[in-house]
Formats: structure tokens, sequence, C-alpha cells
């Protein structure tokens, strides 16, 4: 039992699950941010599409007691930015803005958009922002007047084939870019018909797309560590992209998937990469939680080491009076699909960050080729290696001519690829190969010796 008498169940407290109205219609009532500000705990909550396609959501304040409240202002929506803009002392969460006083304005101008990021301003920091809707509406704000100014469709400077389709989930402003993420993937996708993912930055003048594949999430620390990272995946893996300001470059790196239920847009939402702890990040892609350091040394980052397996659905997690709270989306009818379901409603963990390394162990899957055209000499991505038990690779040259592949790992994380092993396989055939128990390094990437159609593959429990 809490102080105040509220039950506790391994962390989860009743009284403060979230719940939508019955309808119609009902939709989901998913946590999409959480922000501690004005000494309390604010949350959105959000439906799953633009109201009215749902009732019952909004915006909420956690005491200190733990007591719950539903705010006046609070209005339906889909929601999930949250940033604080600290020249004007403010807090930016869904279309509302909350002063260092608790007081609560809201962007009326904004309500109907899918709000999904609040970023910096690249010219006027002091004065505005840039705000992103999942249907790729791009505005900057006056944070005084909370006037928006249309800035740009997306679907449309970046070429996401079908406005419908189009589900952008994050974006970030740093050393002078607005990066943007659209995880935009379905069957299409997976069978390379089409390709509507985007990870993309915007320098004021010009959009460039850096990957088209879906991505979900882009952070970092400011100008603390000279870094971005951006996570999606493809169907090969997960996918951690890296920008570092030291040589001006995005370095991508593979992880594995520990859950095949992440693979579709509607499905990955929404993974975050938050600071849970001073200067430490946690990284949740995939249905793996991570830990990150911001740093990277040499412009390469290697300490990324695996905590746990889950199958959460979470917006948001935070630490809120030294507890880690974990924001989920629990149940939801979702407009009928799920007959079983019957009142939307999600809930919040109380615990301490100590508490993810009690989840279910790491373990998962993924590759660096799957049925890819390899040239001569091509290297893979690396693809991370550490903090798993047992692991095996899976290979097969679909060419037509003999290959070698060369197992590289980077033991060091800094680049300094040594050889491990070489491996012979003839057209059409497989070949496997189980590391020893207790064998790892930070990285490990595949090497072909000629042209073919390759596979290469992990499997870690």
């Amino acid at each position: 039992m809490a102080n105040n008498n509220h039950l506790s169940l391994s962390g989860v407290m009743p009284h403060l699950a979230l719940t939508a109205e019955l309808g119609p219609p009902r939709s989901e009532c998913g946590i999409g941010a959480l922000m501690a500000w004005a000494g309390s705990l604010w949350l959105v909550t959000y439906v799953s599409h633009k109201s009215p396609s749902g009732v019952g959501t909004g915006l909420y304040r956690i005491d200190e007691r733990l007591e719950i409240s539903k705010h006046p202002q609070s209005c339906v929506g889909t929601y999930t930015n949250r940033m604080a803009h600290f020249e004007s002392n403010q807090c930016f969460i869904g279309p509302h803005v909350i002063a260092a006083d608790g007081k609560v304005r809201t962007i009326d101008a904004l309500r109907e958009v899918r709000l999904c990021s609040t970023m910096r301003h690249l010219r006027d920091p002091e004065n505005k922002v840039y705000m992103l809707g999942m249907e790729g509406e791009f505005y900057e704000l006056d944070v005084h007047t909370l006037q928006p100014t249309w800035l740009a469709d997306l679907t449309i400077e970046l070429g996401v084939p079908d406005h419908q389709y189009a589900h952008f989930k994050a974006a970030y402003c740093n050393f002078g870019r607005v990066v943007v993420a659209n995880n935009s993937y379905d069957e299409r996708d997976f069978l390379g018909t089409e390709a509507a993912g985007r990870l993309a930055e915007w320098d004021g003048e010009n959009w460039t797309i850096i990957e088209r594949s879906p991505f979900i999430e882009v952070n970092g620390r400011g100008n603390f560590a000279g870094t971005i990272f951006a996570m999606g995946w493809d169907k090969r893996s997960a996918i951690l992209q890296v920008y570092t300001e030291a040589d001006g470059q995005w370095k991508r790196y593979r992880l594995p998937k520990a859950s095949h239920c992440f693979d579709h847009m509607w499905q990955t939402e929404w993974p975050r990469i938050r600071e849970v702890d001073h200067e430490r990040f946690i990284l949740d892609c995939h249905g793996l939680f991570y830990e990150l350091s911001p740093w990277a040394y040499e412009n390469r980052i290697w300490g990324v080491r695996p905590i746990s397996t889950h199958l959460w659905v979470l917006g948001d997690f935070c630490v809120y009076r030294g507890m880690l709270v974990l924001g989920s989306d629990n149940a939801s009818p979702h407009h009928g699909a799920n007959q079983l379901a019957g009142e939307p409603q999600s809930g919040l963990y109380f615990g301490k960050t100590d508490d993810l390394w009690s989840f279910g162990k790491p373990a998962g899957w993924g590759g660096v080729w799957w049925e890819d055209a390899v040239g001569a000499g091509e290297v893979s991505d690396p693809y991370l290696m550490t903090g798993f038990d047992q692991k095996a690779l899976h290979l097969c040259n679909d060419g037509g001519e003999p290959v070698e592949f060369s197992i590289d790992v980077d033991f060091l994380g800094n680049g300094s690829w040594k050889t491990y092993a070489r491996l012979d396989v003839a057209p059409g055939a497989y070949a496997h190969h189980s590391f020893p128990p207790g064998y790892s390094a930070h990285w490990v990437r595949i090497r072909s010796s000629g042209d073919c159609i390759a596979t290469a593959y992990f499997t870690y429990t």
C-alpha cells in the first residue's frame, strides 16, 4: 500500500488508470506523453485517429500524493508531443501550454491536428517552436501568442506515397537541422513494392531524405554530447541511426527485434528514447529496452546494452519524484475490431529504473541481409552482438557461384574490425554458425567475397 493508502500492485496503481468513455465511438485511451512540470506529473491520452474518433481522453494532472484530476481545458485528440521551452518557462504537451505556475492555455488552432512532436526553432528559439502532426503538417508557433504558421506538408516535401498512408511519429531539432521520422509500413513495404517510411532532415531551406525506411523516434541531449539518435526498422532488423556533430555524418547500426508484433506502422507506437536518470538514456526499440550513452567516441557508439524484453505499448516514460513512470496503451475496442475489450483503458507503472532488468531476458532476431543483391567485397551494417547469451548466424547464398562469407567483429566498438571466421557457402546452399557460449563483441558484420543474393540472419536466445 502507498503512504496515502492507494493500492499498488507491482508498481501499478488501479486508481490512476486512464479510461475513455464507451462512446460511440469506442476507440483507444493510450497515454501519449508524460511530463513532470510545475510540481505535478502531466499527461495526455489519445484516441486512435482524429477526433471525433473517440471520447473521454484528454489532459490530466497527478499531484505529489498521486491524486489524479482531469483538467478543465482537456480536449479529445491524438497527442504524443512534449517539450520544455525554457526561454518562456512553459511546457508544451498536446495542444496545451502549461506555465510555471500551472496555468494552462490551449492552442485552439491545432486541436484537430494529431500532434506528435514539439521541437526547438532553428532561427528564433526564444520566441518560436516547431510543431509536427502525424499527417505531415509542419508548423512554427509563437510561444507567446500561440499563433501557428503553416510551413509545409511533409507528405509532399518528402514524397510519402499516399497521404492516408502517412504516419509521422517524432521530430527533433539540433545542430542546425530538424530531423523527422515517419513510420509508414505495411505489406507493400515488406514486399519491397513501396518504401513509404522516412528519416529526413531540414536545414531551414531544403529537405534531405536520410533513409526510406520506417522510423519512429528521434532524440538527443542538446549540445551536451554532440549526437542525435533515430530508431526505426525494416524487414531485416531494427535500425539505429546516429548523427555525430564532430564529422557531420549519419551512421547506421542494426539491432535485434524482440517481437514481430511491432512490424506494422499502427503497432509501433510510440517507442521512445528518453533520459530517465541524469545523462542516461533508455532506448525502447521493437520490444527491447536498452541502455544508451549520449556520447560517441571516435564518432562511433559502442555502449548499447540490452536490458530486457517486453510486449508493452509504451507511449512515453519519464521520471517523477524519483520514480520511473511508464505510460501504456493497454486495452482498446478499436471501433469494434476487438470484440473482447469493452472499455478503452491504460495504466501507469511507478517504480525505479533498475526494475527494467527484472523484465524478460534479452533475446531477439534480425539480420543484415535478407535475400539482398550483394556485391563482391561488400560489407554489411554493424549488428549488435553484446548482452545476449546464445548466438547463432544463418547464411544463404542464392547466387550462381561459391561465396566466402567473412564474419568480422568489433570488440572495442570503435570500428577496429577483426576477422572472426570465414565460411564457404556453395551456390544455393545454406550454412550456419553457433558462437561459443559466452562469446561476445560489441558489433558484428558480414563480408561477401563475391556477387550473390545473400541472407545473413542472427538469432539470439
